[in-house]
């Protein structure tokens, strides 16, 4: 049974979904390369106890800040072979910041990925901050289980034909 692709409430049309209801890789042939950025976020709560062993370095499996980052830096490079429908991109740069928060208590988490390109970079931003979020959760699961990772959402994106977006502006 063919399915057409359905508009979303802004009106436009799901662009991974082809007239047939099938998945389908966007082609960006005809579109120019521009610089493209998107910048995404996320957050680790934890207890406060947790929280100070990662800030002191005393966590058994090393640096969980140093690792989380180059773990997010390295996802970003490699969404297109984590997510099905996404282009492979040159990427020019990838920024991942951890902070910790004592009110949380936690780390906020945020991924800043440019490239000059036909396609944007909101999925490599997406994907630098979750596995930064989960391997902060790995490196101290062992001290505490309950640890969630909420809130990941893109900030911010800029370029490309649809413009600027700021998340609540």
């Amino acid at each position: 049974m063919a399915r057409k692709a359905k508009a979303t409430g802004s009106g436009a049309a799901l662009t991974h979904i082809d007239a047939k209801g099938e998945a389908r890789m966007v082609d960006v042939s005809a579109k120019p390369a521009t610089e493209r950025t998107a910048v995404a976020e996320g957050r680790v709560i934890m207890s406060k106890a947790t929280l100070a062993l990662i800030s002191s370095g005393q966590a058994k499996k090393g640096d969980v800040l140093a690792t989380a980052r180059i773990a997010g830096i390295m996802a970003a490079k490699r969404t297109s072979e984590l997510i099905p429908l996404c282009h492979p991109l040159a990427l020019s740069k990838v920024t991942v910041d951890i902070e910790t928060d004592a009110k949380l208590p936690g780390c906020i988490v945020r991924a800043t990925v440019k490239v000059t390109g036909p396609t944007g970079v909101e999925m490599e931003a997406l994907t630098a901050v979750s596995v930064a979020c989960l391997t902060i959760y790995d490196m101290i699961k062992a001290v505490e289980r309950g640890v969630r990772i909420e809130g990941i959402h893109l900030i911010e994106k800029i370029g490309g034909k649809s413009g600027h977006f700021r998340a609540g502006a």
